[in-house]
């Protein structure tokens, strides 16, 4: 496969009055990215946080934030979320279709890392032009839950889209989020993704830096 195996913990999973030692933490503990859930209780029926708090916590780290936009005009959002110190700016194709372009190239500009997400029940072949396209997406992330809540069941039969992906681009990095964690890690690094966000499963652990190694090294070997 040949791409870097990348632990993106989910912050939604954290304690959100400690926000900076739980990123701290999180980066002590062997984390490559911190993955932040951006919901607006429009494109998911769930509000989380926004770029105030990125910005907020931009402050106390200089991690790679790895930003998931679960919104309904993610163009809105590129600006400020530019502007609070966002690294990676995944949008959702199916809040996009009409203006994917312009948004991907704004993204750059302004020099984040562009990302497209996709649903479970949205066919993988909506994002191919995405990765193709003269200004292409640096990263496809796959939902493994429906997105918009934590703590959510693994769905296994997502990992025909990251073998579609990864056999298709094998340079490609393929994120993968969505009930991930030492029972279900083998199958999704099998399948090729090597970008894995993992949310109670790190949090909830009693040695989360355990969980993290567990994690990369599933990616790496199936590398």
């Amino acid at each position: 496969m040949g791409v870097a195996a990348k632990i993106a913990p989910s912050m939604l999973s954290s304690d959100f009055a400690n926000l900076a030692s739980e990123a701290e933490r999180m980066i002590r503990c062997g984390a490559d990215w911190l993955h932040m859930d951006i919901m607006d209780g429009h494109f998911v029926p769930n509000l989380t946080l926004g770029a105030p708090v990125i910005e907020s916590l931009r402050k106390h780290t200089k991690a790679y934030l790895d930003c998931h936009l679960m919104v309904t005009n993610p163009i809105d959002y590129v600006e400020p979320f530019a502007k609070a110190g966002a690294s990676g700016f995944t949008f959702h194709v199916e809040a996009s279709r009409e203006n994917w372009e312009e948004l991907v190239q704004r993204i750059k500009l302004k020099g984040m890392r562009p990302g497209v997400a996709l649903k479970p029940g949205t066919p993988i072949e909506e994002i191919y032009p995405l990765v193709e396209a003269e200004n292409p997406v640096d990263m496809v992330l796959v939902m493994t839950v429906e997105p918009g809540f934590g703590g959510q069941k693994f769905m296994p039969e997502m990992m025909d889209k990251v073998r579609a992906l990864r056999k298709k681009y094998p340079s490609l990095d393929i994120e993968v989020d969505g009930g991930l964690g030492p029972s279900t890690i083998d199958v999704a690094a099998s399948a090729g993704a090597n970008c894995i966000v993992a949310g109670s499963s790190v949090f909830g652990a009693s040695e989360p830096a355990q969980v993290i190694s567990l994690l990369r090294t599933s990616v790496e070997e199936a590398n």
